[in-house]
């Protein structure tokens, strides 16, 4: 699994989700299939994996204008918002979620980050979700004096909407 985030908003950009055993080629396949149809980064932050060195993924970042910056090898204290999701995602969702087979797992993992980026708030961006931080249109706040519960992810989370 590929993950791309947005550190400044904190959204997940996308993921990428290989079904066989990953290399230099199936990395580039993950990251644009994780990009697609977004805006492209002027920078990216990669860690010291081999498959990041490998020249056909350094093409692709040639040809998409992005510029690599690698993290301190070892120490993944300088990647501090990547390794939060990561585990967010797995204590939250994964530990709690089947999923078949490839395809699935990527559509529950859309699904996660679509709850992730709209509803669910963040102690870090003082309250607000990463869409509120990167200024994405949300629904105008409505009167609870009334109100439902909203699932996401298959009603593992639920947040309250005004009925």
């Amino acid at each position: 699994m590929l993950l791309v985030m947005d550190v400044f908003t904190r959204r997940i950009i996308g993921f990428g989700i290989e079904r066989a055993n990953v290399n230099g080629i199936s990395v580039c396949r993950m990251f644009n299939h994780a990009i697609a149809g977004k805006p492209l980064p002027r920078h990216l932050s990669t860690d010291h994996d081999p498959l990041f060195r490998f020249h056909r993924w350094l093409a692709n970042l040639r040809v998409l204008e992005i510029v690599e910056i690698k993290s301190v090898p070892f120490v993944p204290v300088s990647r501090p918002f990547v390794e939060r999701l990561i585990g967010t995602i797995r204590r939250e969702y994964l530990d709690r979620a089947f999923f078949w087979n490839g395809v699935d797992l990527e559509r529950k993992l859309v699904e996660f980050g679509d709850y992730y980026n709209a509803y669910r708030v963040h102690r870090s961006l003082d309250g607000t979700t990463p869409a509120q931080r990167a200024c994405a249109s949300l629904p105008a706040p409505g009167s609870f004096g009334r109100h439902a519960w909203h699932q996401h992810c298959r009603g593992l989370f639920q947040t309250p909407i005004a009925a």
